[in-house]
């Protein structure tokens, strides 16, 4: 029975991919099986998807039908004889290995968003999103902490507006209060840490580039009319200029100082003149030249928020509302992780508050309203079981399943799921909603809204809930699309 079951599975998968005359190649791995196809038009990709057994379906140089371990090798081997085409074997990663066994355990709505997302990311991965994702590493190790003095930040200072500061005197209030104070202030060190790191640095030597971020003054440091003039430009030297960024900038460029000083540094002078050259060529090429460029750009960023909210306000909100996810999709995201940083920064122009992302966060309750419309409205049983399991983790805040395994893969609702989430970014600029910390979504989000502001945010979040369900009800359900893609079996 079961014999016959693999060798049905292989017959309907052999049918899908244009016969045995299409065939070029056999090779079956770890978890999937791989085709070499001749004319890649006479393949029926959803038909093969909806094949009982079939997890997935990847279309790269090779066709790939995802099967898993040890499922993989009782259809292959009736495969082989089908087509007449010798059974070959291969290697794969053990990351491939662990995804697709995944797969095979369970076939519900999370394994196919994993696999979507996976299929997604390989099609956008390009330099630029490699790029914004080695920046993103950078910053996402530093997030536990940053979000942690965030809600420090902000408790305390409510706690201080509320009492007029009480609780100044209190050894444990100070103790609580410092640690929220001390993570901004010597952030730079940490990120030209991670910055060194990530870029194959020594960590300890991006820390030292940036001490030369901080906005503390060292002990008989001219400044005032006594400051020292910088070279180029013969203008001040200002202490700090340029934050996070440069200390970002610093912690790459010391790694790669480090690496071609090490190339010709004889051996026996390494463990002392690479590093001691490091820091010493490394900072002053830095302040004269990074330390700008970083300030230049964080002044940048705080002048295109101050249009956005000052100029375009709700157009603003609308705008980046309904953008959002479309960056996430391409892997655009990234870039956004230091911004976030920056605006958390109690000693920025923001005073640690981040109007950004509250209206950024928009975005996934127009996925949730158009989750809701596709369910109410679709006649396709299976779609609808996959679109209600995945709504109430999309409500707390972990939209991907959502997203991935429902709205994007059928493109038009996820650009009404977009464009009803526009409608929340509105009600977002209106309130002038700001979080004093970041890490959460959905209802999670009442936690780091600025005390006050819970109400306007459950106000705000239901708006991109309705936007996104009347959006999607009347312009973004395609039933014939959705039979398409998730055909009933």
């Amino acid at each position: 029975m079961k014999n016959a079951k693999n060798e049905e599975t292989a017959k309907e998968i052999l049918a899908n991919v244009g016969g045995k005359d299409n065939i070029q190649s056999n090779v079956a791995c770890m978890t999937r099986l791989r085709l070499g196809i001749k004319d890649k038009g006479k393949v029926n990709i959803n038909a093969l998807k909806s094949i009982d057994g079939v997890l997935a379906v990847v279309d790269a140089d090779t066709l790939q039908v995802v099967l898993g371990p040890g499922k993989v090798n009782q259809v292959a081997e009736p495969f082989a004889l089908l087509s007449a085409v010798p059974l070959g074997s291969e290697e794969e990663d053990d990351a491939t290995v662990a995804q697709d066994t995944k797969a095979s355990e369970a076939t519900d709505v999370k394994d196919i968003a994993k696999v979507n997302k996976s299929e997604n990311k390989a099609k956008h991965d390009k330099p630029l999103q490699r790029g914004l994702q080695h920046i993103a590493n950078v910053f996402i190790p530093l997030l536990p902490g940053i979000i942690a003095a965030g809600l420090i930040n902000g408790l305390t200072n409510v706690i201080d507006y509320q009492t007029g500061s009480a609780f100044v005197n209190d050894w444990w209030y100070m103790t609580i209060k410092t640690l929220g104070w001390g993570l901004f202030t010597f952030l730079p060190i940490f990120v030209g840490m991670n910055a060194a790191r990530e870029f194959h640095g020594s960590p300890i030597l991006g820390g030292l580039g940036g001490t030369l971020c901080l906005g503390v003054v060292v002990p008989g440091f001219p400044l005032g009319s006594q400051a020292i003039s910088m070279p180029l430009t013969n203008s001040p030297y200002v202490v700090g200029v340029g934050g996070l960024l440069t200390a970002l900038f610093m912690g790459i460029f010391f790694a790669w100082l480090e690496k071609n000083i090490r190339r010709w540094m004889p051996t026996v002078l390494d463990t002392f003149f690479t590093p001691l050259l490091t820091v010493i060529i490394g900072s002053l090429i830095a302040v004269v030249f990074l330390q700008p460029v970083g300030g230049w750009l964080t002044n940048a960023i705080y002048l295109v928020m101050d249009f956005v909210y000052g100029k375009l306000s709700v157009f603003g909100g609308f705008i980046l509302s309904s953008t959002f996810l479309g960056l996430v999709s391409v892997g655009l995201h990234q870039a956004l992780t230091p911004i976030h940083v920056l605006l958390n920064d109690p000693t920025g122009p923001t005073h640690g508050i981040n109007y950004l992302l509250p209206i950024l966060m928009m975005a996934g309750g127009g996925q949730v309203g158009a989750g809701f419309a596709l369910y109410f409205k679709s006649k396709n049983a299976r779609f609808r079981k996959m679109v209600m399991s995945s709504i109430p983790v999309a409500i707390l805040g972990i939209g991907e399943p959502l997203m991935y395994a429902v709205t994007l893969p059928l493109g038009r609702s996820f650009i009404t799921a977009c464009i009803g989430a526009g409608f929340g970014g509105v009600v977002a600029s209106l309130f002038h909603l700001g979080a004093v910390s970041q890490g959460v979504s959905g209802l999670f989000g009442l936690l780091i809204m600025q005390p006050g502001q819970q109400l306007s945010y459950l106000l705000a979040m239901a708006v991109a809930y309705l936007g996104g369900f009347i959006v999607t009800w009347f312009f973004g359900v395609d039933e014939s699309r959705i039979d398409e893609i998730y055909p009933e079996k």
